[in-house]
């Protein structure tokens, strides 16, 4: 529930029991190493989009709206502010981690842009020349997450241009 940027140096605070598992995985992990000695690279994954979405997630179901011919997709109020990338970036930054072999420890793996909902689903009618309505405000904005909070990805970045380099 952190708004804004949020860095790989912030304390993890899990609301819920998905969120928890997730983060008692990583300390698990970071507690392991002293023992035997390991590289752990935690990637935190922001939003993707893009093919092998489930149905339920918002690109596949604004997708699949136009492909039906809905004359309109109803969607939230769309000022939410989010990181999203297509998945194809996301496969790619982490096939560049994995090949490092680093011990990079916990690192975004975002755009670091935030983008409203709106925007990005408008960003998508463009992109594919959809053509369909866009009911704004018929759903609320959930209550489990902030209304605004991305990645920093200036850690990825870093390590991005270091491998590069090499």
């Amino acid at each position: 529930m952190q708004s804004g940027a949020l860095s790989e140096d912030l304390l993890t605070q899990p609301a819920n029991p998905y969120g928890y598992a997730k983060d008692a995985l990583r300390r698990q992990l970071e507690f392991l190493k002293p023992v035997k000695p390991f590289n752990l690279t935690w990637a935190r994954l922001f939003y993707m989009y893009g093919e092998g979405q489930p149905d339920t997630s918002l690109y596949p179901k604004l997708r699949s709206a136009v492909l039906r011919g809905d004359k309109v997709f109803n969607m939230s109020g769309g000022e939410q502010l989010r990181d999203y990338l297509p998945v194809e970036v996301v496969a790619r930054q982490l096939a560049r981690l994995a090949m490092a072999g680093a011990d990079t420890g916990t690192i975004n793996i975002c755009s670091g842009v935030p983008i409203s909902v709106r925007s990005l689903v408008e960003q998508w009618l463009r992109e594919n020349n959809w053509k369909i309505a866009l009911n704004f405000g018929y759903y609320p904005y959930p209550d489990y997450e902030p209304l605004a909070f991305w990645g920093d990805s200036s850690r990825l970045i870093a390590f991005m241009q270091k491998f590069e380099t090499k």
